[in-house]
């Protein structure tokens, strides 16, 4: 059973249903649950459930309602981190949020991936990549950033794009997939 967790740690394929995956997966939904029917001006609470559902925080975060994630454990968040309404992070493995980073609503970050292969595809096995967020990032609305994703500093992700390979510091990038559209200044 911890076998299967240890390979999803090392990004390797693995069995999500497994027992004990799945019930981190339960504790991690019923805090979200908590969380997400937590009063809004209830500001203190819904921090001290957040610090019981990542990994960790820094003193300034802010999560609009309603927010999901799978594990919890494999999410960090840096100082003056918000995310507007309806974050998804499936967070098999690391998602780690620099400083000032700002996401606007609908946007979601998926480290699971699954085989190409049917044939392994439909044993139930998977595997993840960790995504990096660096310093200073804005994401618009309704972006989606997959797995093995680093985003380097001063970055600008536009509204709707779909991120699945590296962003270089100090530029705006747009589409499906995102590519550079321009550089921004320091």
């Amino acid at each position: 059973m911890f076998e299967e967790k240890e390979k999803m740690l090392k990004g390797e394929l693995y069995n999500a249903n497994c027992e004990i995956l799945a019930q981190d997966r339960t504790k991690c939904k019923v805090l979200c649950f908590k969380y997400n029917n937590t009063c809004p001006d209830e500001i203190e609470k819904r921090k001290e459930i957040i610090k019981k559902i990542v990994k960790k925080t820094k003193d300034n975060f802010l999560i609009e309602q309603p927010f999901m994630c799978d594990y919890g454990y494999n999410i960090e968040l840096g100082e003056n981190f918000y995310s507007n309404h309806n974050l998804i992070i499936l967070d098999c493995a690391p998602v780690i949020f620099g400083d000032n980073v700002f996401i606007a609503p609908n946007c979601a970050f998926y480290t699971a991936g699954h085989p190409l292969d049917y044939k392994t595809r439909n044993t139930g096995l998977e595997y993840a990549k960790a995504i990096h967020i660096g310093s200073n990032v804005w994401f618009g609305g309704n972006v989606v950033v997959l797995g093995g994703v680093t985003i380097g500093n001063n970055v600008v992700i536009a509204a709707g794009s779909v991120v699945n390979r590296d962003v270089e510091d100090n530029c705006l990038v747009a589409g499906v997939p995102a590519r550079k559209i321009k550089e921004l200044p320091l």
